[in-house]
């Protein structure tokens, strides 16, 4: 992936976070991607994996920290 497009996508990511965690909207990434999908497969390809590496991130940091606590 090239530079430009990879630090598009993450700043495209990180903007539809931003919003899914201020509104609620689990899916809001799904509409992002189907409009820039109508542009772009590659970018579209490139936001969807920044995103699902982002929220499986926050699931694995929630997963241990839930584990940690319960180590006391």
């Amino acid at each position: 992936m090239s530079s430009s497009l990879q630090k598009i996508a993450e700043d495209l990511a990180n903007d539809a976070l931003e919003v899914m965690d201020a509104t609620g909207n689990e899916r809001f990434f799904v509409e992002v991607a189907q409009m820039i999908g109508a542009s772009s497969q590659t970018l579209e390809e490139a936001f969807l994996t920044e995103v699902r590496v982002r929220l499986a991130a926050r699931k694995a940091k929630n997963f241990i920290a839930t584990h940690k606590r319960a180590l006391g």
